[in-house]
């Protein structure tokens, strides 16, 4: 019986080990496009491209966040989820405000550079849906995260076929249409992130002063 118990915590801490292995290379592939995809919106005055990037970096947040609160307190856990909502909301915002900067001067962006940076951030977000693949039916937390990287690559596609339209029409509205969709639904996550870490907090004061 104490045999077979040992076994089963080994084979728990070995797939902990693996799941973290994971989350560490999806971790560094999302932050690595986050920097290349934002600094490429605005070298192609691509919305787009920015809306995209806080896809990004909304995974890296989550990666992150998943592996620095993993044996920390319930306010902890808190506090590192209001300081991502508030990264995202201070992203989600800067696009918005380079999309309507963009319809002032009506600027278009441009459909190579687009479609190029898009192409290679659907390559990234396919090698970390293939990691999570085989983790998706480890864990709920695990499943959700697997859930997020398949969606991200519809996002990834979107962006390609804004900057076929781009090309085709020399018109800047597909990049703007497909950014704000993108930053719309990054504001709404910001919101919903920051709503539950403020309810987090409150619960982990008793906790925290025991």
């Amino acid at each position: 019986m104490d045999s077979c118990c040992e076994n089963k915590a080994g084979e728990l801490a070995q797939l902990r080990a693996n799941q973290s292995r994971v989350l560490y290379t999806a971790l560094a592939i999302n932050a690595v496009m986050f920097v290349v995809e934002f600094s490429a919106g605005w070298i192609a005055s691509s919305t787009a491209l920015l809306g995209d990037s806080l896809d990004m970096f909304g995974d890296a947040s989550v990666y992150a966040l998943t592996l620095f609160v993993l044996d920390r307190s319930r306010r902890a856990r808190a506090g590192a989820a209001l300081l991502k909502g508030g990264f995202m909301l201070l992203f989600g915002v800067v696009v918005v405000a380079d999309a309507i900067r963009k319809l002032l001067i009506q600027e278009v962006p441009s459909a190579d550079w687009m479609g190029a940076i898009g192409a290679l951030a659907l390559f990234a977000n396919g090698i970390c849906f293939a990691l999570l693949y085989r983790h998706r039916a480890d864990d709920l937390n695990m499943r959700s995260t697997w859930l997020c990287s398949r969606n991200d690559l519809f996002s990834n596609s979107s962006v390609i076929i804004a900057a076929g339209l781009v090309a085709v029409t020399n018109s800047l509205w597909p990049d703007i249409v497909v950014g704000l969709a993108i930053a719309a639904l990054f504001l709404h996550s910001a919101w919903q992130v920051i709503r539950e870490g403020i309810e987090e907090w409150r619960v982990g004061i008793p906790e925290s002063v025991n």
